[in-house]
């Protein structure tokens, strides 16, 4: 099954055996992550090795990607586990109350009372919950409950429109980035950022706490404060892409405005050479259901027609009772809708400049190879962005990724339409390099006897960002 699209599974308690795990892998997940909301340092070191493991035992490129939890908005617990609140009840957030009852709980931010004023509408459990602000005296925050229901331990809390003040990075997070550096995460998300200052003081801190590994890992900003949709374009600038998280996002600027903002941020990711994943309750009904309903193949199709690299499964891989069973379903979704892709290659060049010879060669690679109806695109890469160039359009033609850099490798399993494999070469002539990428492809059953492909590389050999070559070859017959 040949599918463009990537699959970010989450894993957890559900997922943790090596039995479960490699046949999620086989099943099709590009790229695990590992939520530093939950478990110890050890385990997220354990956890990847054993994904590291099973990948190389299966000869699949798999990214592990740490998901930092970012700032603790939450109440605080109550005396008996949780309570009832109903509409109309007066209730009050109290940063100094230790065990919360039916009257008023705790609160894990302390500095909430100073982010609100009366007026203020603040969500609690994802939206199910809703208090008003009455008005805020110390250290409490007097409220009216507007929607009720059951509210129990540590459940978030969002304040409607945002303005929220606490920082992207705790002093959790930043010892968080020093244990994803010890196992060399390939990808880092970075929780609720506001502006490009978050991921540039996370990038700094990643790439200290990964020089004793000779280790730089790519960013992920994960879009869910609205403060972050005016500054998305200065974001991406700072960061290797996006994940549309739709839970925390929705929940700011309500649930009918998620849709377009997922179009905008996908398109303008893409148009920025930024990756880009979508996320939450893809697939929220198979963590105890073995079916998908139709509107969840619906939302994990249209996010494909959209162009998102990837779509991305938490709980449902994580503590679900069919991690297997949501990955094959997932990756057939993701099929369907790709056949029915239209190609426009011409339509995305148009009034577009290409001021590099690297990115040049690449966009030439993508149009010949379409019109010529070659079997493949062979990038010969160092750092992998010759293949991120290629991944930015939509092209029928599969493109493989073949680099040296194991890093970069793995890096590549998130891009869209992209077969990352690793060539280990010393060569530096070049015609003995080519006929060595035309036995892999040929290994890897991506080409046969007769077929044509198109191939980019760069000379000198083995310099990063030198691309400067392409041709069409034919496999001899």
């Amino acid at each position: 099954m040949s599918r463009a699209t990537k699959i970010v599974a989450t894993i957890g308690p559900a997922s943790s055996s090596p039995d479960v795990l490699e046949r999620m892998i086989a099943a099709g997940v590009d790229v695990v992550r590992l939520n530093f909301s939950h478990g110890k340092a050890q385990d997220h070191i354990d956890r990847a090795q054993l994904i590291r493991e099973t990948a190389d035992r299966l000869g699949k490129a798999v990214a592990i990607m740490a998901d930092l939890q970012g700032p603790k908005i939450r109440v605080g617990r109550f005396k008996d586990g949780k309570v009832m609140l109903q509409p109309g009840h007066k209730f009050i957030l109290d940063a100094t109350c230790e065990l919360g009852d039916e009257n008023r709980c705790g609160l894990d931010y302390k500095d909430l009372p100073r982010d609100v004023r009366a007026g203020d509408r603040l969500l609690l459990n994802d939206g199910l919950i809703v208090l008003t602000v009455e008005n805020v005296s110390g250290e409490q925050i007097h409220t009216t409950v507007t929607i009720g229901g059951e509210l129990s331990n540590n459940k978030g809390i969002n304040k409607q429109g945002g303005g929220l003040s606490a920082p992207a990075l705790t002093a959790k997070d930043m010892e968080d980035i020093r244990t994803a550096m010890a196992f060399q995460a390939d990808y880092l998300a970075v929780s609720f950022p506001k502006n490009a200052t978050d991921m540039e003081l996370a990038r700094q801190l990643a790439n200290v706490a990964g020089e004793p590994y000779n280790h730089k890992p790519a960013l992920i900003a994960k879009i869910e404060r609205v403060e972050a949709i005016p500054a998305l374009p200065e974001i991406l600038r700072a960061s290797d892409g996006i994940m549309v998280a739709r839970g925390d996002l929705a929940v700011e600027v309500g649930n009918a405005a998620v849709p377009a903002l997922q179009k905008r941020m996908i398109r303008m990711a893409r148009e920025m050479d930024r990756v880009v994943i979508t996320a939450t309750q893809m697939m929220e009904s198979m963590i105890v259901n073995a079916v998908p309903t139709r509107a969840e193949v619906s939302d994990v199709a249209n996010a494909v027609l959209d162009g998102t690299d990837a779509v991305m499964l938490s709980a449902e891989t994580a503590a679900g009772k069919y991690p297997v069973e949501t990955v094959e379903a997932m990756a057939s979704i993701c099929v369907a809708a790709e056949n029915v892709e239209e190609v426009k290659l011409e339509h995305d060049f148009i009034d577009k400049k290409f001021t590099r010879i690297d990115q040049s060669i690449a966009m030439a690679a993508l149009f010949t190879a379409h019109h010529l109806g070659c079997k493949a695109i062979a990038a010969l890469t160092e750092s992998g962005s010759t293949a991120l160039w290629m991944s930015r359009h939509r092209v029928n033609v599969p493109i493989y990724a073949l680099s040296r850099s194991e890093t970069s490798v793995r890096r590549m399993a998130l891009y869209r339409n992209v077969r990352p494999m690793l060539l280990s070469f010393s060569t530096t002539d070049r015609d003995a390099l080519l006929n060595q990428a035309e036995a892999r492809l040929i290994e890897k059953k991506a080409v046969a006897s007769g077929d044509s492909y198109a191939i980019t590389c760069g000379e000198p050999i083995g310099s990063a960002g030198g691309t400067n070559m392409l041709k069409v070859m034919r496999v001899p017959r």
